[in-house]
């Protein structure tokens, strides 16, 4: 990309993490910030609109779009395809504006390989307890599929140390001022090579 092109920036999370909260906070704060929206092959819900939360295609459409190498990154998700537009990233750095992707490890990985020169961000909880407690205070999963989403957060958290930057999300102020500071370049102090990340991660893992 040009030197005076935007920056991507790829943020992952466990469930219950805070990632989508976070987001939304930087967002507001970040004109220069844009988050990327990505295709899918699921019906929109009621208000979803097609552009602003999702580029919704259909599968055959999809399909056609990973034979022309389209997406930086694709998935299959309960039976769904999502995929990230590579078109609709580099159009938008090109504008000189920053874009967040959110997405899963998976993605996460993909992502870098196709543009090294993006920064990737992981943000933890700050223990397991809070992390159940948030999962439960949402109040729309039942006991099973919290249990579940438990599970996939531990999967999720073996992969931190991929990531260049962790952000704990303990107190929410703090961690979007942590996450600003990465967004401005200045987040040498959030490393995920820090040696101070290594209790809480063995703590999350136990």
């Amino acid at each position: 990309m040009p030197s005076d092109s935007g920056q991507l920036f790829v943020v992952s999370a466990p469930s219950g993490a805070g990632k989508t909260s976070l987001v939304r906070a930087l967002l507001r704060l970040r004109v220069n910030l844009r988050v990327s929206v990505s295709h899918t092959t699921r019906p929109p819900r009621p208000q979803e609109v097609d552009g602003r939360d999702y580029c919704f295609v259909s599968v055959p459409e999809f399909q056609e779009l990973v034979e022309e190498h389209a997406f930086l990154e694709y998935a299959q998700v309960f039976g769904n395809y999502y995929g990230t537009g590579r078109a609709q990233v580099n159009a938008t750095l090109s504008k000189g504006l920053d874009l967040l992707v959110e997405i899963d490890w998976q993605g996460a990985r993909q992502v870098r390989a196709a543009m090294p020169g993006c920064v990737s961000i992981f943000i933890l909880p700050p223990s397991r307890a809070t992390l159940e407690q948030r999962l439960h205070s949402r109040g729309t999963d039942s006991e099973a599929v919290i249990n579940q989403r438990l599970r996939e957060a531990r999967e999720d958290l073996v992969h931190w140390n991929e990531f260049d930057y962790v952000v704990v999300n303990d107190r929410f102020e703090t961690a979007l001022e942590e996450l600003e500071s990465i967004i401005d370049g200045e987040g040498q102090a959030l490393k995920a090579s820090r040696p101070e990340l290594k209790p809480l991660i063995a703590s999350l893992l136990t």
